[in-house]
C-alpha cells in the first residue's frame, strides 16, 4: 500500500530523520521504520499526529491506500463476477442435454436460468470495464494483475481490438456449443 511511502516521503520532505520524527510523535525509531517498511501501520492517534506535523489532511495522508483498496475491491468484484459467469454458463451448457432428456421442454428452464445468471454477471463485468476504461484483453490482464493499465491503453488499435473481441466471442460460443452438443450426446439425445 502507499501509506508507508507517503510517510517516508513526507518525513524526508520535512527534513526529519526517523529518530527525529519518532521523538516528535512519541514513538520509537523502530516504529517509524516498521511503518515505512509496511511491517505495521500507525493507529488513528498517530495518523492524526502525522497529519498535523506534516500539515496534510488525513485524506491526503492515506489517499493512496484508499485508492489501492478501491482497486483491490474492484478486482475482487471482477473475479467474483467472472467466476459466476463462467460457472453458470458452463453449468447451463452441461445441463442442457440431461435437463431436456429427463424433464422435456420444461427442463430447458434450468439451463435458461443458469444462462441468464451468467449474462447478468457478464453485464456486471462490462460495467466494471467501462468504469475503469478497460477495453482490450491485455488491459484486463494488466488490471487483474495490478500492473500499469495505462501502458496497455497506449497500445490500443481499433481494428485489432475489434478483431480480438470478435475472436474471443466466437471461440467462447464455439466452446459452449461443443459442451452443449457433448451434453446432448452423452444424454443420448442423438
Amino acid at each position: 500500500m502507499n501509506l508507508s511511502k507517503q510517510i517516508k516521503k513526507l518525513r524526508e520532505t520535512a527534513g526529519f530523520s526517523q529518530e527525529e520524527l519518532s521523538e516528535k510523535i512519541y514513538v520509537s525509531r523502530q516504529t517509524i521504520s516498521n511503518w515505512e517498511n509496511e511491517r505495521s501501520y500507525p493507529d488513528i492517534h498517530n495518523l492524526l499526529l502525522l497529519s498535523v506535523l506534516f500539515d496534510v489532511t488525513l485524506d491526503e495522508l492515506v489517499k493512496g491506500d484508499v485508492e489501492t483498496m478501491k482497486k483491490v475491491i474492484k478486482k475482487d468484484e471482477m473475479d467474483k463476477y467472472s467466476y459466476i459467469m463462467m460457472g453458470t454458463i458452463g453449468a447451463a451448457a452441461i445441463s442442457f442435454g440431461p435437463a431436456w432428456k429427463f424433464l422435456g421442454d420444461k427442463g430447458l428452464v434450468i439451463p435458461l436460468v443458469l444462462w441468464m445468471v451468467g449474462m447478468w454477471a457478464a453485464i456486471k463485468i462490462e460495467k466494471i470495464k467501462k468504469e475503469k476504461n478497460i477495453k482490450t484483453y491485455k488491459e484486463i490482464v494488466a488490471y487483474m494483475d495490478g500492473d500499469n493499465v495505462e501502458e496497455k491503453r497506449q497500445e490500443r488499435s481499433l481494428g485489432k481490438d475489434l478483431l480480438s473481441k470478435t475472436m474471443i466471442v466466437i471461440v467462447f460460443t464455439a466452446v459452449v456449443l461443443v459442451v452443449v452438443l457433448a451434453s446432448m450426446w452423452i444424454s443420448g439425445m442423438f
